[in-house]
């Protein structure tokens, strides 16, 4: 498999030494807007094959059109957060720029897949959607992936079980606007609560859990400037199960058309990842609060996305 990176910051760079130590890529194609940057990780990296034992793969920085054959494209490039912004102030700044990425991409490597990583993500998604270059399932958010994550790993602290073991995911917004429904979260196929009864602990506060989800992120950003080690491992994930045709479930954005009563938004919900792509969306029976907390997200990013959309310097032709 052939993999496209554009954007060589903290993610894009976490990315490809996972691709290198724990893939099986083929090749690799580096694209950043200061090109000397993207030679010195290639340079760089290349003197990792001297200590691994994965198979060989062939890393070069080039330019769009050096991804005409990437079967997976990945975007992370665009601004940071700064200090106490939050991803929505980023949208502005980001959203012309990922259009440019959009349309490059689509003129030599129309049949990729699309991941964008560059936040705010799922808005950005949808934005890059309407373009009309790329079907719903191949240009994915990598969305509440991580969000998932997190959340596995605090609940498994609480209950002293690998996160592996944790089942559940994190819905909506990747975000303050995410939603947690704990109806299809499980411990080791036991509901929550009846996990937690049965073997003598505490039922979880989930309210705190929730919140903690929230917050993991931003703690860490705050800290150290950016969460690229979590974010690049859930990438990771997603070329993975394409890559291997695995049919994994993964909570993903994705462009809705009537899923979960809701269409014309980019929203993460279970869909199933094969070789082409998120090429079905799963339905589950929500509670009705949790379909609710699913629509007031949706609300969110559709009234981001059309501020974007509608603005006289950057609209586009409706998606036909």
């Amino acid at each position: 498999m052939r993999v496209g990176i554009i954007g060589v910051g903290g993610v894009g760079v976490e990315l490809v030494n996972y691709l290198l130590t724990l893939g099986s890529m083929s090749e690799i194609v580096l694209v950043n807007r200061n090109k000397e940057k993207a030679m010195g990780e290639v340079a760089d990296f290349s003197y990792v094959e001297s200590f691994t034992y994965a198979r060989n793969t062939h890393l070069h920085s080039g330019d769009y059109v050096d991804c005409a054959h990437c079967d997976v494209i990945v975007i992370t490039a665009g601004a940071q957060l700064k200090g106490n912004q939050t991803r929505d102030e980023l949208l502005h700044e980001n959203a012309t720029l990922i259009r440019e990425i959009v349309h490059e991409l689509s003129t030599y490597a129309p049949q990729a897949i699309i991941i964008m990583v560059t936040n705010p993500v799922d808005v950005l998604t949808h934005i890059a959607y309407k373009e009309g270059l790329y079907p719903r399932e191949r240009l994915i958010s990598a969305g509440t992936l991580v969000d998932t994550a997190r959340f596995m790993k605090i609940v498994s602290k609480k209950v002293g079980i690998d996160p592996k073991n944790i089942n559940g995911y994190v819905l909506g917004e990747h975000g303050k606007g995410s939603t947690l429904p704990w109806s299809i979260c499980n411990i080791c196929g036991l509901d929550v609560d009846t996990f937690c009864e049965l073997n003598g602990l505490p039922l979880l506060d989930r309210a705190q859990i929730y919140q903690d989800v929230i917050n993991a992120g931003f703690e860490i950003f705050y800290k150290k400037g950016n969460t690229n080690h979590s974010t690049a491992a859930s990438v990771f994930r997603i070329i993975r199960a394409i890559a291997n045709d695995e049919h994994s479930v993964l909570p993903l954005g994705v462009y809705l058309e009537g899923e979960y009563g809701l269409s014309d938004v980019v929203l993460n919900v279970p869909v199933v990842v094969t070789r082409k792509g998120a090429t079905k969306i799963l339905n589950y029976k929500l509670l009705p609060e949790e379909l609710e907390a699913l629509h007031v997200s949706a609300k969110t990013m559709q009234k981001m996305a059309q501020e974007v959309l509608t603005n006289s310097s950057l609209s586009v032709a409706p998606r036909s």
